[in-house]
């Protein structure tokens, strides 16, 4: 029979970070048109389509700005869209606790030799539920900090990125969301490359950037299931670091995703991926310039020509899996 349904995604139900909490909206909407058993998902008017600029107050965005903007986001994309149990730095923390938990239930064990065995089987046991809760941290955390470490490398060596991509899937050519960042440093390029300590400015900017997200409604899609995060960076073909990034010259990704799987019986056949674009412009570039590098939907990417023939992407070999875990029930 026919099917016609507006349905609203609702929000993860855990509580968000105190960045997110103020700002989050329920503005995702997908509308299911079609007859028979399948039905194609398509994204709703409010869907991001156009550029969000933020201009900064610094009169260049420095290597500090870049990656707190860049890093913050990845920590907001993996918790919005159900990867991580709770924001990056609860989940830093948690991992720290833990280890050093467990350095001490060890320590305490050795020279209780002749303690009781239900003590020392009481303290095995702890011992092993805190080395459960190590082991399904320890890949995530090890590889946030790689991704940490070949994003810096690559902001020290080129201080004039002018953009980046997240892509959140299976595949980087075959995404589930996008989500692209421009970076428009006008006539001054920060030197300070190597300093990458949170500055105020840095934080600043990167809770903006969020706003700026969820007020077009991302995070609002469906829950794919655990999935990877993928970054790719912009930069001059010259650029060389092998342990972290691939070069990606010819680089494109589909924007129609199939088989998502069914909801109340209804299979959704596909969707087009909008991807959501956020451009940062330092004060001093006059509007008209930034315009000439703004990006544009017609690109294969959207992320615009930045008139360089010498310009490439470089995906980044540290690639961040999703977490399996028990998603709270909406109450």
């Amino acid at each position: 029979w026919p099917i016609c349904i507006n349905s609203k995604v609702p929000w993860h139900p855990v509580l968000l970070s105190p960045i997110l909490r103020s700002t989050v909206r329920s503005s995702g909407e997908f509308r299911l048109e079609g007859s028979g058993p399948t039905a194609e998902a398509k994204p709703s008017a409010t869907a991001m389509e156009d550029v969000s600029e933020i201009e900064t107050r610094t009169d260049s965005l420095s290597a500090s700005i870049i990656f707190h903007v860049i890093r913050d986001v990845i920590g907001f994309v993996l918790y919005m869209h159900q990867q991580i149990p709770s924001v990056l730095p609860d989940l830093t923390t948690e991992f720290d606790d833990l280890q050093a938990e467990y350095k001490n239930l060890e320590a305490a064990l050795s020279p209780c030799e002749e303690a009781k065995g239900s003590f020392r089987r009481k303290h095995a046991g702890r011992m092993r539920d805190i080395k459960r809760g190590i082991r399904k941290l320890q890949k995530l955390m090890d590889t946030v900090n790689s991704l940490d470490t070949a994003l810096q490398i690559i902001i020290s060596e080129v201080p004039g990125v002018e953009s980046a991509i997240l892509i959140l899937g299976s595949s980087p050519i075959r995404p589930h969301h996008v989500y692209e960042f421009s970076f428009t440093h006008g006539n001054n390029v920060a030197t300070n490359a190597g300093d990458f300590t949170k500055s105020k400015a840095a934080e600043g900017l990167a809770r903006k950037a969020i706003r700026v997200l969820i007020s077009k409604g991302a995070g609002s899609g469906s829950y794919p299931g655990p999935t990877k995060l993928f970054l790719l960076v912009k930069a001059p073909s010259s650029f060389n670091s092998p342990l972290h990034f691939l070069p990606k010259r010819d680089f494109r990704y589909s924007k129609k995703v199939a088989s998502l799987g069914t909801l109340v019986g209804i299979c959704y056949d596909s969707y087009v991926v909008v991807p959501f674009r956020v451009r940062l412009r330092c004060r001093n570039l006059p509007l008209a310039l930034a315009d000439d590098a703004s990006l544009t939907s017609s690109s294969s990417i959207g992320l615009g020509d930045f008139n360089s023939h010498d310009l490439i992407w470089f995906q980044c070999r540290h690639v961040i899996k999703g977490l399996t875990f028990k998603i709270p029930d909406e109450e």
